[in-house]
């Protein structure tokens, strides 16, 4: 299971979160609804006491409906539980922000599922192409993508985090190519799994690094790491969970910090940056129930 948190040295609108529904036979209703980021707490109050459904838990998030028809134009492995899904959305107007989720709603299935968006705002403005990476598992929507998308646990955690480095990647490209504009921060993401295998994107993170030097910045965490580790992969790789040293290196009065992953991560990287003296207003999560 992929967990990662994101420190951000620069601020950026609130990010939003929305939702879609796909059908079978390739095609797909698409529905986007627009919802703010939770403030992260340091109390225990992200745990759920029960299971809830998805519609059930984000029922009191803003929403702001959008609707498109969208085709599954190209499904491949990310690892060997993920796939990631690539959807060719018609409606020249559906527009999403950086660290948002969809809903997918199935006919004949009750259950609804929200995955996160893995592909950034600029692939949708210049290709119409939205991507999900989602892991196999019983839950029926995923189930459902896994066994009927012929050629994906619920939502993955790197996900959303993602979606924000290519956007920013988008952002500091369109700056150096027209100047002006907006002026971009670094982001450093510190990302964690059991092993390497399990470290989704992860060339695609390498590459960001390399194309944009200081401003883009990774660390990977293993938790599990039984076999040798890539020479491509060594620099950038630590054994063991992300640390308070780790997180001191970058507090300042600027630093927004952004946190997805199971609640027991959230609670404990919440409580790190509490104990660094981490305002909670500068803490946001997307919470895995």
């Amino acid at each position: 299971m992929a967990c990662a948190a994101i420190s951000v040295g620069f601020t950026i609108p609130q990010l939003l979160r929305g939702t879609s529904r796909i059908f079978p036979t390739h095609s797909a209703l698409v529905v986007l609804r627009h919802s703010a980021f939770c403030y992260c707490t340091v109390n225990g109050t992200t745990k759920s006491k029960r299971k809830m459904d998805h519609l059930e838990r984000t029922a009191n998030n803003f929403r702001q409906e959008m609707i498109s028809q969208a085709k599954v134009c190209r499904i491949s492995s990310e690892s060997e539980t993920v796939k990631r899904l690539r959807l060719a959305v018609i409606n020249k107007d559906f527009t999403f922000k950086a660290g948002q989720w969809v809903d997918f709603f199935i006919p004949g299935i009750s259950v609804v599922g929200g995955f996160s968006i893995c592909s950034s705002p600029g692939l949708l403005e210049r290709d119409g192409i939205l991507e999900l990476a989602v892991k196999n598992a019983l839950h029926p929507p995923a189930h459902w993508i896994h066994t009927e998308v012929k050629d994906s646990k619920w939502g993955v955690g790197i996900n959303p985090l993602f979606s924000i480095l290519l956007h920013v990647a988008d952002l500091h490209e369109s700056q150096e190519s027209k100047g002006g504009g907006y002026k971009m921060g670094t982001v450093s993401l510190y990302y964690s799994a059991k092993n390497t295998n399990e470290l989704l994107f992860k060339k695609n993170i390498l590459g960001l690094m390399d194309a944009f030097p200081g401003k883009i910045m990774c660390r990977f965490h293993v938790t599990q790491q039984h076999s040798q580790i890539c020479r491509e992969l060594q620099p950038h790789v630590t054994e063991g969970r992300i640390s308070e040293e780790d997180l001191k290196k970058h507090v300042s009065k600027d630093t927004l910090w952004y946190i997805c992953g199971p609640p027991p991560m959230i609670e404990s990287v919440s409580r790190l940056l509490a104990n660094i003296g981490v305002s909670r207003d500068c803490v946001f999560f997307e919470k895995w129930w």
